[in-house]
Parts: C-alpha cells; structure tokens; sequence
C-alpha cells in the first residue's frame, strides 16, 4: 500500500478527575492524533501518548510532532507498504523517539486492517476475544478518599486494582487498603520514585500479597532492581525501563523483574509490543497492557494488543467514561463485569467520531505524500 496523506492533529480533552501519580498531576490531556490515508482514500488512526511535559519520559507532544513531521512522515514518502512490520525497519535510522514512531506505525497497522478487512487483533495474531481489565487509581487526598474510589470500582467488577505509591504514601496506605479489601487482586506502581537505599521499606510491602510492584526504581534502570528483586517477595514489574524487546531480554537475563508491563508507546509499536511478548512467553514471563490515559484510538490498540495469548494479566484499558465525558470513538469502550469484549469491526474495531476529534482539536497539519 502507498500512503496518499497524513494529517496530523494536536487535540486537548478534559479528564473527569485529576489524575495525581508520583511526578505530578494531570487535569487535561493533550495528545497528538495522527491519521494516514491511502490512495483509495481509506483512513488508518493512530494515537501518540506523549504527555505535554517531560515526566514520564524525555519525550513530549511538542518533540513527537517535530520528530514526526520532520523525520518520520519524510521516510514514509513513495514507499510501498507491504507489512506494517516493515514500519519498524524504515524509522530505524531515527534513534529512540519511540512514542512518536508508534503513532504513526499505529495508524499503518490500523489501514493495514482496513485493507484486509480483518479486526486489527486477527491482524496482530490475537486468540482472546474478551479481555479481563483492571482500574489504575492516582495518589488521593485522603486514604478514605482512595478507599472510597476502590470500592466503586470493586462494585463494577474491575479485576485487578492498581494504585500508585511514593514515599510517604505506601505501607500505611496499603495496609489500610488490605484491612478494607483483603482478597482483591493489588498492585502498586511507584513509577521510579523510590531508590536502592528504600529497600528496608520496599520489604515491608511484602506482608500485603501484592501481585507486583511496578517500577519502583530508577526509569532507565535495570542493575538496581536486579539486586532489589533477589531482596523481594514480591515480583517486580518493569515499565519505564523497557523500551525495546532488547532491554527486555537483557532484563530477563539479570532478573531484574518477574513481570513486564508492555505499553505500545513506551516500546515504539505493536510490531515491537509483539516480539516482546513472544520474548516473555517463550521465557514464563507474565505480561500485561498498562495505560497512559489514552482517548479511544489508543485505548483500542491497546485492546488488539492485549488478545495476544500470553496476556495473562488484567491491564490498565479501563472504560471510556473512568476518564471523559465524551471519547472520539464510537461506539466507546465499556467494560462490563471487568470483562471488555472485543469487537470484530474491521481495523481497530471502532468508528471515529469526527464531530468529537474536530471539537477537540487545537491544531490541524496536513502533509502530502
């Protein structure tokens, strides 16, 4: 296939509740929506999830629109499609920038879908049909305030409950939250806010029966949570260190997790998410989806993503409505009993809501190929 256009939209959606981690607080979320067309004039949909600052990676919006129109969009010119795996080998010369690779590479995937009018999940070789999902919970004012927001979600039938944790805001936190709900799946994510000198305090989370604590230590680490692991009960969880299924396998290699959290952004692609799995199949290592507070195009990738068959955990691809009033998909996600089924629409299984994409667009860039 040969990509006629690209249309690149900078777009900004209010989030129905602040979401607060260890490095901050979000109100709105803004992110660059990028959709490729063909020469019949089908459209592909792809979804960056670059945060305006810097604080989850050195990657933001502004950089991933640069690198994309730039360097990206320029390598895609008279090519010839045949695979969107071949997405990965034309972007190589063009170092890490990952989440503005996998936006574009997403939205190939996604007409490349289109075109075989298969479900992207059957394109990525996908098994699952329904898809078990958890709820990801930002620091709370008060522990009674999380408590609260636990149990609606426990209500609702979420499978798996992660919260973030820093220091100050973890033993006592989880032990209230363990006395409340004792046989809930939990988890902790501490995105690197924790160091080796932490560890007399990372051990007493060992009495709560955590399935993992998530990244605990440095984002570009692996070494330290090598040592940290052997020091553990509890499994580690890898996210922000992984970026490649080479940082993968040499994780894997010095034990320095038990699990990895793949995010398609995080690695550069679906084709990159996919050799990783097969990586951690291949060597017993649970995987599962996490979420960067996708709007709806990316919240569907990360559903194909996840019907892969070593997905054995539930992930973070929570309903529509946990985060907007209105999503840019339609129909929207939902998730019934925890359970999403997955629908066998062609491409990423969801139809755009052009009316919702324009009223949240700030800018608009039209590139000709």
């Amino acid at each position: 296939m040969k990509l006629k256009e690209i249309v690149l939209r900078h777009l900004q959606m209010e989030m129905k509740f602040p979401f607060t981690t260890s490095f901050g607080t979000m109100k709105n979320k803004e992110f660059i929506l990028v959709e490729v067309k063909d020469e019949e004039g089908l459209s592909g949909w792809g979804e960056s999830v670059a945060f305006p600052s810097p604080f989850y990676s050195e990657e933001t919006l502004q950089t991933n629109w640069h690198m994309i129109e730039d360097f990206l969009i320029p390598l895609l010119k008279d090519k010839d499609i045949s695979h969107p795996d071949e997405i990965t080998s034309l972007f190589e010369p063009i170092k890490k920038n990952n989440m503005a690779k996998a936006a574009i590479e997403g939205a190939v995937w996604d007409l490349y879908a289109k075109r075989k009018g298969i479900p992207l999940y059957q394109a990525l070789g996908g098994e699952n049909t329904t898809i078990d999902v958890g709820i990801s919970i930002g620091i709370q004012e008060t522990v009674d305030d999380l408590l609260h927001i636990i149990k609606t979600h426990v209500d609702e039938g979420y499978k798996r409950i992660k919260v973030k944790i820093k220091p100050g805001w973890d033993v006592d936190v989880i032990r209230e939250i363990r006395c409340s709900f004792p046989d809930i799946l939990l988890m902790a994510d501490a995105n690197s806010a924790y160091r080796l000198e932490d560890l007399p305090e990372l051990k007493k989370l060992d009495e709560f029966q955590l399935m993992m604590i998530e990244q605990p230590l440095a984002s570009d680490d692996i070494v330290d949570h090598a040592v940290l692991q052997r020091e553990l009960q509890t499994p580690l969880c890898l996210d922000e260190s992984i970026h490649s299924y080479e940082d993968a396998r040499k994780a894997l290699q010095l034990g320095s997790c038990k699990i990895i959290n793949i995010k398609i952004g995080r690695v550069g692609g679906l084709t990159e998410s996919k050799k990783i799995h097969d990586l951690c199949k291949e060597n017993s290592i649970p995987v599962w989806c996490g979420g960067m507070l996708e709007a709806g195009v990316g919240r569907a990738h990360n559903i194909a993503l996840t019907t892969l068959s070593h997905f054995t955990m539930p992930g973070d691809t929570a309903a529509s409505s946990r985060y907007w009033e209105r999503d840019i998909i339609q129909p929207e996600v939902t998730v019934q009993g925890g359970v999403i089924q997955v629908r066998d629409q062609a491409g990423i299984g969801y139809d755009m809501d052009l009316e919702a994409v324009k009223k949240f667009t700030l800018k608009e860039k039209v590139h000709s190929l």
